[in-house]
């Protein structure tokens, strides 16, 4: 019987289970890539689904899906598709299917690195200052690597390289307005996922071009890459849980993620399970919530029946094509599922860091109680009406 390796270890600690059919994950099989070549996702409401973020919405009547919630939306995409438009037309579609380009060249002196620890503290404070809301540091692990990227000019495989002396994987998580998702499905709620997505790109390029100028290399990626979930898992910031997101004790699952690979000398944190595995094995509230039934009911299981699941990984796995079905039906993005979660809590409030110390401890079924009236849509024409 083979013995459990210090990388096993990590996952445990990390609530991964890795098993002998696990295979790495080509990019063109996630589904928003598939909705581009696969005539079983694509689809004329797809099409248009892509289209309505470029200015090409059609509003319609329903609250939060006016012209003026569509405009929203699309404004807070904007800095995020500026940056990813840049090398389209080389196929490269940066943050989503391929990582960013570094617009700042490695300086040719690297500064002395004397102690790991100090340098990771350092890294975590420019990331705050650079507006990151959370950040952790984990070692390189190229099984969560895609074994291949997509070149958006013809939808085919492409290389996924990186440099071969990277060592370190920044992690940086990135607050959703918590106002606005609590009107999701609306197009609102959707300005809440681009307003993110626009603010890690200029953060995690920012933070990339500092660490070049230390002389080391930096690759900043978004959703490109690498499947981000397990490194923040392992960075210690948060636990996987059944609405496919990661909970994290100061945002819950109200967050965007994005990651640095780094050759800079750093020091590296450890996953710190508290307790969200336990409490979402009796919480169905984003299986119950979910308007097309996408999220599942039961224990985890190991995935790989669905093209766009990830093989070989025990954990709670959506129905793609349903999930992003709906999607498309609305013209916009659906979070529901994190609109409802227990854990969407303002955690700056004592009372809320009360709620949390129950439902990570045996008194979680308490805890689910008291949540049983609370999770529901904030209307779209309230948030535009409030001061």
């Amino acid at each position: 019987m083979a013995q459990p390796t210090p990388q096993h270890d990590l996952d445990r600690a990390a609530g991964i289970e890795v098993t002998d059919t696990f295979e790495p994950f080509a990019q063109r099989n996630d589904i928003f890539t598939r909705a581009f070549w696969d005539p079983a996702v694509r689809t004329a409401r797809t099409d248009a689904f892509f289209a309505s973020y470029r200015m090409e919405a059609s509003p319609r009547r329903g609250d939060g899906f006016s012209q003026r919630d569509f405009a929203l939306r699309n404004a807070s995409w904007l800095i995020s598709d500026i940056m990813t438009d840049r090398f389209a037309e080389d196929g490269r579609r940066e943050g989503f299917q391929a990582a960013i380009s570094a617009d700042t060249p490695v300086a040719p002196v690297q500064m002395e690195i004397d102690d790991k620890r100090d340098m990771s503290r350092e890294i975590k404070k420019i990331a705050r200052f650079f507006k990151a809301d959370l950040c952790g540091i984990t070692a390189i692990d190229p099984r969560w690597h895609y074994s291949s990227r997509v070149d958006v000019r013809d939808l085919s495989d492409a290389p996924n390289d990186l440099p071969d002396d990277l060592t370190s994987v920044i992690v940086l998580g990135h607050e959703m307005d918590a106002e606005l998702v609590d009107t999701y499905p609306a197009a609102t709620g959707g300005a809440a996922t681009g307003r993110a997505y626009s603010q890690e790109a200029a953060t995690v390029m920012q933070l990339a071009a500092y660490i070049r100028n230390l002389g080391y290399e930096a690759v900043p990626s978004m959703n490109d890459t690498a499947l981000v979930i397990p490194y923040a898992l392992k960075a210690g910031l948060g636990e996987y849980a059944r609405n496919q997101m990661v909970i994290t004790p100061e945002f819950g699952p109200r967050l965007r993620f994005s990651k640095i690979f780094t050759s800079l000398p750093l020091a590296h944190d450890t996953p710190k399970p508290r307790g969200v595995r336990a409490f979402c094995d009796i919480c169905t509230k984003c299986a119950d919530a979910c308007p097309v039934k996408a999220l599942p009911f039961g224990p985890p299981e190991v995935g790989g029946d669905n093209v766009s699941a990830l093989k070989g990984v025990r954990k709670w796995t959506s129905d793609a094509e349903k999930c992003f079905g709906f999607w498309a039906k609305l013209a916009s993005d659906c979070a529901i599922c994190m609109r409802v979660c227990p854990f969407n809590r303002d955690f700056s409030r004592w009372s809320q860091r009360l709620w949390l110390r129950l439902a990570l401890s045996p008194l979680r079924r308490l805890a689910l109680w008291l949540d049983r009236n609370r999770g529901g849509r904030t209307k779209p024409s309230d948030w535009w009406s409030a001061p």
